[in-house]
């Protein structure tokens, strides 16, 4: 259930350049507690850029931006660490490291983070593998021998691997065909209810905006354009913003959602 008092997320006059180019001047958003929220917006909007600060991976220029109550910008080393053990982040294709197996790979988060032993820690990292839906035999895969659905999948698992809060997942989909990206859309909802999630779901996919989120912000002209549900947005009255929602793609994406009520 989503929670409509104080945003887990908060940003504020976010400003963020480079060299020359603004990415971001003024920008707001709030994120609700609870909530899947789809971030959407043509190319070089900044939507991975926006998702990189806000977990402190790349600096504003200027504005504000609060996770938890707690400025990201403003805290200490130690701080910071403490708050990132709160949300998990998978990265386009999963991020994973070529050299370590699927297991390894989920174990990284926990060997950084927690002092467990070496028992334990293998035994929770299977069943974070096991929740996203790939078998034994792939924990031991190293991400090379494993399909672009698996590798992302695996990337899930060291997403969830310390528990968190929030989930910032940055085009998921990307490269699944449809099927594939239907499943992973279906996970993402099972495990964001499972697991009591937020997710801050960056991606270009119609079908996933339709299927699992329950807003969505648009990011044109430098800043948030426009937010609300699916139905709110097919109503905004912008060049852009209307094309997307209601282009050929966007029809196709609404008929197969009304299809797929319909079984």
């Amino acid at each position: 259930m989503m929670d409509d008092a104080e945003p887990i997320i908060r940003v504020r006059g976010l400003t963020k350049g480079f060299g020359r180019h603004l990415v971001h001047e003024g920008l707001d958003l709030d994120v609700r507690r609870g909530e899947i929220i789809g971030i959407v917006g043509g190319s070089g909007t900044g939507k991975s850029v926006l998702l990189r600060q806000i977990v402190g991976l790349l600096k504003p220029d200027g504005g504000s931006i609060e996770v938890f109550g707690q400025s990201v910008e403003g805290t200490s080393p130690d701080q910071y660490k403490q708050l990132r053990r709160r949300w998990g982040v998978m990265f386009q294709d999963g991020a994973l490291f070529s050299s370590l197996t699927v297991r390894q790979n989920v174990e990284a988060p926990m060997r950084e983070q927690l002092a467990l032993p070496d028992d334990l820690r293998e035994t929770l990292a299977g069943i974070k593998v096991r929740m996203v839906g790939l078998d034994e035999d792939a924990q031991t895969k190293f991400p090379s021998e494993l399909s672009g659905g698996m590798r992302k999948r695996a990337g899930f698992a060291r997403a969830i691997a310390l528990d968190p809060e929030i989930v910032f997942l940055d085009e998921p989909t990307a490269g699944l065909d449809p099927i594939a990206a239907a499943e992973f859309d279906t996970l993402i909802r099972q495990l964001q209810a499972a697991l009591g999630l937020t997710v801050f779901l960056v991606t270009h996919d119609l079908d996933s905006l339709h299927a699992i989120c329950d807003r969505i912000a648009v990011l044109a002209e430098k800043k948030v354009l426009a937010i609300g549900t699916m139905a709110e947005l097919m109503k905004v009255d912008h060049p852009w913003v209307h094309e997307y929602f209601h282009g050929p793609r966007a029809r196709a994406a609404s008929e197969t959602e009304r299809a797929e009520k319909v079984q």
